[in-house]
């Protein structure tokens, strides 16, 4: 269960709330004030606090501030007999999760305490799947071209301004487009891929710009598309060569006016969305051939961010492989395998005709197929 800690300068209360916590199955410590609760903080990982306001030398006010400083902050309920409205309002502003009055009533105590830990667990495991996340998507190199890149995203990244991001299949471009995203004053709102060339044509406008019920044969309720859910966010239109002709006339006009209209509605919805686009296709080969029209284009590409391929950035190899072999290797819950110089040097001079990607690949088949350490020898009976 859980480790608590109880601070209050009544012996009497610390010991009630001992006996009851203790009797629930957590794990049950006392303080008597707010310095050596703070001290006992900074040394024990503690699942919830349970403090009291007016206590000697450091009030329980002043140690909310003091937790603040501490990483991960513990979840904080604040409990007292001198309290009323101002004072609780004051202490959840300082971070406490929630004020419990004294005389404490048994019922609440309980209810806070299972809310509060249930709290902090769903912060805990949020930051620990932003951490996976985050990591997964991190940029990896530091060769000139990769430089380039990163560059570009920190000057761009804080604007509104829509990108375009071009580059062959498997060479990162979305980990371009959310590096942007997370950069931006948008971060905290939604990111929302769409992968145009993987929607049928016929499918394609419901799914950015949702339907009505009745719209057609199976819309049996009606539908967000991907503008609306990306809403204060990024849309990041993946393969966008790929997309309809009607469906670019609909995003140029939602690009134009920042409105769009569902599929079988009769009313415009505005919207407040940073579209972000991505294709491994020649744009302006495209607008010859008639397949893509010019003045999306230029909506779109207000910035032009190029990614080089694998084989322009081969010095990033090395990294890459390390940062991959680590991946696999947590996720495969396998210690950890190395390359050898060898093997390194052999993986760089290859032609990697499926960039980051195909890369990843030979590392993962690597791992599962090679020794502890992997050779040149496992590198050219495998791959």
């Amino acid at each position: 269960m859980a480790k608590i800690l109880v601070i209050d300068d009544e012996r009497a209360i610390r010991n009630s709330l001992k006996d009851i916590l203790s009797y629930e199955k957590h794990t049950v410590d006392d303080a008597p004030d707010g310095l050596a609760g703070l001290e006992m903080i900074k040394n024990t990982r503690y699942d919830l606090v349970l403090s009291d306001i007016k206590m000697p030398g450091l009030d329980g006010l002043e140690l909310l501030v003091k937790l603040e400083e501490i990483d991960p902050m513990p979840t904080v309920v604040m409990i007292s007999g001198h309290g009323n409205i101002e004072t609780a309002v004051e202490s959840i502003k300082k971070g406490a999760f929630d004020f419990i009055p004294k005389p404490l009533d048994l019922n609440r105590l309980l209810v806070t305490v299972r809310n509060a830990l249930d709290k902090g667990q769903l912060v805990s495991e949020t930051k620990s799947l932003k951490k996976r996340v985050g990591g997964k998507y991190k940029m990896i190199g530091d060769s000139p071209a990769i430089e380039l890149v990163k560059g570009m995203i920190e000057k761009v990244a804080p604007t509104d301004a829509r990108v375009l991001i071009l580059g062959p299949n498997g060479s990162g471009k979305e980990l371009v487009a959310r590096e942007l995203h997370e950069k931006s004053q948008r971060a905290a709102g939604p990111f929302v891929e769409v992968n145009c060339a993987a929607i049928p044509s016929e499918l394609i406008e419901s799914e950015l710009f949702g339907h009505e019920k009745g719209a057609f044969t199976s819309a049996i309720k009606q539908k967000k598309g991907n503008f609306e859910q990306a809403e204060d966010g990024t849309l990041f239109l993946d393969e966008i060569g790929d997309m309809s002709l009607s469906a670019q006339a609909k995003v140029l006009r939602a690009l134009q006016e920042n409105k769009i209209m569902r599929v079988g509605g009769e009313k415009d919805i505005s919207v407040n969305v940073r579209v972000i686009a991505a294709t491994n296709k020649n744009l302006q080969t495209e607008i010859e051939k008639g397949n893509f029209r010019e003045d999306l284009y230029h909506r779109l590409s207000v910035i032009v961010i190029k990614v080089p391929s694998l084989n322009d950035r081969r010095t990033d190899i090395s990294l890459l492989i390390k940062a991959f072999a680590d991946t696999i290797c947590k996720d495969y819950g396998i210690a950890v395998k190395t390359f050898d110089v060898k093997a390194v040097d052999a993986l760089q001079a290859r032609n990697w005709t499926g960039n980051i990607r195909e890369l990843r690949n030979v590392v993962e088949r690597l791992i599962i197929l090679g020794g502890n350490t992997v050779s040149v020898s496992d590198v050219e009976n495998f791959c």
